[in-house]
């Protein structure tokens, strides 16, 4: 017989996991009232296909005859880059450039694109083209931030955040919110960071931009120095002493998000080796994607890898066409037609993924969102050979989740420089997007630091003209 006294301290060390387990069991409890939406959806989630640096709308979606006719004249335009360096609002001449790609209809739809995205066009039956998208922020950090947070001035939560927080999970195994291989320049891990919601959802990053994604990019969730049964026992004792600490601190919120990050983890290792195991896919489906041949076969796997994703229960899942250098992939103020190298080396991947989520039933009710921060001016930056960024007329495209198919909505000038026709701010965009997975972005709510936060802070309408 020995003597053992049963101080406050023991008492709550062995309780400990219990205490660990009836918070974890309260955090996804709420995560499961989360998941009831304001009214019912059209979309369960969404695939957003970044074009990090800012595609060319007048080189491939938004047609502009105008600028075909007078290629090489010269024109005066507000130029949005004095205007934010120098204050000066006054005209400025600029010689105008035509697109470097021939334009035609597609499909039924009749759809204008031009021929440097010809697999793209192809699928242009089953996507809504809004040309009239305009944004804040001149340069790729403000406008890269505020496409992904609604804000280019405060911390604010990421998109796919506050998806994650408005819906929930759909699989206990695998994070809510997946950002594949993101940049870690404009904004870096704010642009899938959580802010000041709860760390549970922000995006699990999958490699970084630029880099080569290899065939098991989860890799680091194991250890091959240990086995199966070590790792086990090592989950165990981490977890006892968290969840320790948690028995003091109950109400702690980064400590619950640890405990929480720790437990996914944990849970992930067993099921993403399996989800993202390509494999399993048949050698049509592969080639669908472009990953059989060499220009395509990078962001061929990312767009597979997101489809995959997105059949086991992921939410939100972003996919980044880019680099971690000061000039992002299609940023191109000089040499317009290197364009053509990124375009060759996305452009089949996408209209793969559109084409394998229609076949199997998925794009009913997957949002395929195409775009970047901005667009460029249909007029030669300092009379050279490239385009500079513009923020006031762009164009993106969404396939899938109850947008219409086939059409084109709203409009640039003449020559492509500013939105005119029914205007879409990218607070629209982000409150349609909302709508369609059923989340009112006026309701979708979140109170820190005294106030209520959203996504669209004051502003942003449903563009109720694109959505069934």
């Amino acid at each position: 017989m020995f003597d053992y006294e049963l101080t406050r301290r023991r008492l709550l060390g062995q309780m400990a996991c219990g205490f660990g387990g009836m918070a974890l069991g309260g955090l996804l409890a709420g995560r499961l009232q989360a998941s009831q939406t304001h009214f019912p959806a059209k979309a369960k989630r969404i695939i957003f296909l970044f074009m990090q640096g800012g595609p060319s709308h007048v080189d491939t979606f938004d047609y502009k005859p105008r600028l075909v006719k007078d290629d090489g004249e010269k024109a005066s335009f507000h130029d949005a880059r004095t205007i934010a360096n120098k204050g000066e609002v006054e005209l400025s001449e600029h010689r105008l450039m035509g697109p470097r790609w021939n334009f035609s209809r597609h499909g039924e739809s009749g759809l204008w694109g031009s021929d440097l995205l010809p697999e793209m066009c192809s699928v242009l039956d089953e996507c809504c083209v809004i040309n009239s998208m305009h944004t804040n922020g001149i340069a790729h950090g403000p406008a890269t931030i505020f496409l992904h947070t609604g804000s280019t001035n405060q911390i604010r939560p990421s998109m796919g955040s506050w998806v994650s927080y408005g819906l929930g999970n759909e699989n206990e195994n695998l994070p809510s919110f997946v950002t594949i291989s993101p940049s870690t320049g404009n904004g870096g891990a704010r642009n899938y960071g959580s802010a000041f919601l709860p760390a549970i959802f922000q995006g699990t990053p999958l490699g970084t931009a630029g880099a080569a994604l290899s065939k098991e990019p989860m890799k680091h969730l194991s250890n091959p120095l240990r086995s199966s049964s070590e790792q086990q026992k090592l989950f165990e004792l981490v977890e006892q002493q968290m969840a320790a600490q948690m028995a003091n601190r109950p109400e702690d919120a980064l400590l619950n998000a640890e405990l929480e990050s720790m437990e996914l983890a944990w849970r992930m290792q067993s099921e993403i080796p399996s989800v993202l195991d390509e494999s399993q896919e048949t050698e049509e489906t592969l080639k669908l994607y472009g990953i059989d041949q060499k220009e395509t076969a990078e962001f061929g796997r990312k767009c597979l890898m997101a489809r995959r994703l997105a059949e086991s229960g992921v939410r939100y899942i972003q996919v980044t066409y880019g680099s971690n250098s000061p000039n992002p992939a299609w940023d191109q103020h000089s040499n317009i037609e290197t364009h053509e190298v990124h375009a060759k080396a996305t452009d089949k991947p996408v209209a793969g993924l559109i084409k394998d989520l229609k076949r199997r039933g998925l794009l009913e009710d997957t949002i395929v969102w195409w775009g970047g921060e901005f667009g460029r001016t249909p007029y030669a930056q300092k009379n050279g050979t490239g385009r500079d960024h513009n923020s006031g007329g762009f164009s993106v495209l969404l396939a899938g989740g109850g947008f219409k198919p086939g059409i084109s909505y709203g409009a640039t000038d003449e020559f492509g420089q500013n939105a005119i026709e029914n205007k879409v701010h990218m607070h629209d965009l982000h409150a349609t997007i909302l709508h369609q997975l059923g989340l009112d972005h006026e309701k979708l709510t979140y109170r820190f630091a005294g106030r209520d936060f959203r996504l669209t802070d004051v502003h942003g309408r449903v563009l109720e003209d694109v959505v069934g």
